[in-house]
């Protein structure tokens, strides 16, 4: 396994590192592949490129991701990782069209204000896809299981994470909150930086943790249907998600920095806890 990799995963500092670190080596390269995808996808959206190069990167990850399944040599060193550390798992290709098509929705213009119909959509994809794949890699055969749960778990996760980063995202140009608990506030506007100071902020930010505590209730239900193995890594990255959330409610909607931060030790308190839950 390439290092380069491992170190990108656990440089980032993502709870996803966490809930795979201890995986089998063939499930953990497998793993650390996946996010080198992910977090590549993500940083050409989010990155300083002209919309017509970022465009034109995820247009050849499209052809990539049919030379990996056609089976044709891939060209780049992230493709054939995939092709090489995934495949065995049986991966889906239309996840990976899910993620890109997704992601995209912050394209041309970032996403501001979006229906809560649209929203559930770019969860499924930027967060659901990540899910979905991992549940296979970690063993999961159950597609309906694996549906429900990558849907509920990544509706969660990727809730947590707009909560989280509200302030962030508004200086990117970016505001995730639905238009209708906008409207539910009182709030007009939808420039971020102006959502970002309104007094009503918290009604529309409790508004949308209502959803994401709903979805972590009901996969928590799900993860208890998986076998001892796949569901110890889930259970880790759902219980630090969880985490985050639970912080941020207890000090209120209001606040939005900083960041809910956990010390290093409590994190691997928690992730003991899980993983042997």
């Amino acid at each position: 396994m390439n290092k380069n990799i491992k170190q990108i995963v656990k440089r980032s500092g993502s709870s996803f590192f966490w809930g795979i670190s201890l995986l089998p080596r063939a499930k953990r390269n497998a793993m650390y592949t996946l996010y080198a995808f992910f977090r590549h996808i993500d940083d050409v959206v989010d990155g300083n490129l002209n919309i017509e190069e970022k465009q034109e990167i995820l247009k050849a990850w499209r052809e990539e991701i049919d030379n990996i399944f056609d089976k044709r040599a891939p060209v780049t060193d992230i493709g054939r990782r995939i092709y090489k550390n995934c495949m065995r798992f049986k991966l889906p290709k239309e996840e990976f069209i899910k993620l890109i098509d997704s992601i995209s929705m912050d394209l041309p213009e970032p996403m501001r204000a979006p229906s809560l119909k649209e929203l559930y959509r770019y969860c499924r994809g930027v967060a659901g896809v990540p899910g979905n794949l991992s549940l296979r890699v970690f063993g999961c055969t159950d597609e309906k299981l694996i549906e429900e749960l990558s849907r509920t778990l990544g509706t969660a996760l990727q809730i947590t994470n707009i909560l989280r980063d509200i302030k962030e995202d508004a200086y990117a140009g970016r505001l995730y909150i639905p238009r209708e608990f906008l409207q539910k506030a009182g709030i007009t506007s939808t420039d971020p930086e102006t959502v970002i100071v309104d007094k009503n902020l918290a009604v529309a930010r409790e508004e949308l943790a209502k959803i994401a505590l709903e979805n972590f209730a009901e996969a928590q239900r799900l993860i208890e249907k998986l076998d001892k193995k796949s569901k110890r890594p889930v259970n880790v990255i759902a219980c630090l998600y969880k985490k985050y959330f639970d912080i941020m409610q207890k000090r209120g909607w209001e606040v939005i920095s900083p960041k809910p931060k956990i010390s290093r030790l409590r994190k691997f308190g928690l992730i003991l806890k899980a993983f042997f839950k």
